[in-house]
């Protein structure tokens, strides 16, 4: 996909790009960058122009640009390294791949997500339920790939499952998946759905209750009937605010606890 470069005066650039002629220069042209990232012309973990370079390519003043990569990054979808430059955000990175994943062990010191354990318990490809369809922006004849997995966290010297989720993505958007791909690879899901098929998660909307497991679920993660869980429903979506996956999981909380950080 072509980006074309920003008239200066902004009003113009506007209309030709279909953005609002009301928005602030900078916004107008954070949606330019953002569409060249869905377009791909930035992969994640490569760097961007040069905050000089995109000013000269888009026709604005270097602050103008400044502003707009600052709401990139507030926004996770670049990152500044000191005296590197500015890079595309990937969750292929150590130190984001669990960005999502919030469950945390109580005790300090213990083995963290990176040691996890996983194992696919049903892959099936279907026609989206109604509810699916409408968390994904489908329509209810679209196919959809449905999976359950086990994540066993170490625990008392072995591996004890922790969380069980279910998740639907949309078929068109991940032909070629499968459940043997899933249970090869060893980093985080959104890793792969980034490096393998462009889809990157760059925010996620959650809704969190208790519940109690039914009898699969109770067997699968080997708690007792009646133990509550946390229920935990997500969202996730990729630029433009697409929706590209539904994740419904159940987390024990025994020893671990749900932690998220807000400023």
């Amino acid at each position: 996909m072509q980006t074309t470069s920003a008239p200066a005066d902004g009003a113009a650039w506007a209309m030709e790009s279909g953005a609002p002629a009301f928005s602030p220069l900078y916004q107008q042209i954070k949606a330019l960058m953002v569409q060249s990232l869905e377009a791909g012309e930035w992969k994640p973990g490569e760097a961007i122009p040069s905050e000089i370079d995109l000013a000269s390519r888009f026709r604005v003043s270097q602050g103008t640009v400044r502003k707009a990569v600052d709401e990139l990054a507030a926004e996770n979808l670049v990152m500044r390294r000191q005296g590197r430059g500015t890079f595309v955000a990937t969750h292929a990175e150590q130190h984001v791949q669990y960005r999502f994943l919030r469950l945390v062990p109580d005790t300090a010191g213990t083995a963290g997500n990176d040691a996890m354990q996983r194992e696919i318990v049903d892959f099936k490809r279907l026609r989206a339920s109604a509810d699916v369809a409408r968390a994904l922006a489908l329509r209810t004849s679209d196919a959809v790939l449905q999976v359950r997995r086990v994540l066993s966290l170490p625990r008392q010297g072995g591996f004890v499952p922790t969380i069980l989720e279910d998740l639907w993505l949309p078929g068109n958007s991940f032909k070629g998946l499968t459940a043997q791909r899933l249970a090869d690879y060893r980093g985080a899901m959104y890793a792969l759905f980034e490096l393998e098929f462009g889809m990157r998660m760059v925010r996620a909307v959650e809704k969190i209750r208790a519940v109690l497991p039914d009898k699969t679920q109770t067997a699968l993660l080997k708690v007792a009937p009646g133990t509550p869980l946390l229920s935990v429903e997500r969202i996730a979506y990729t630029y433009n605010d697409t929706p590209i996956e539904l994740r419904r999981g159940l987390y024990r909380t025994d020893d671990h606890h749900y932690r998220n950080e807000l400023s």
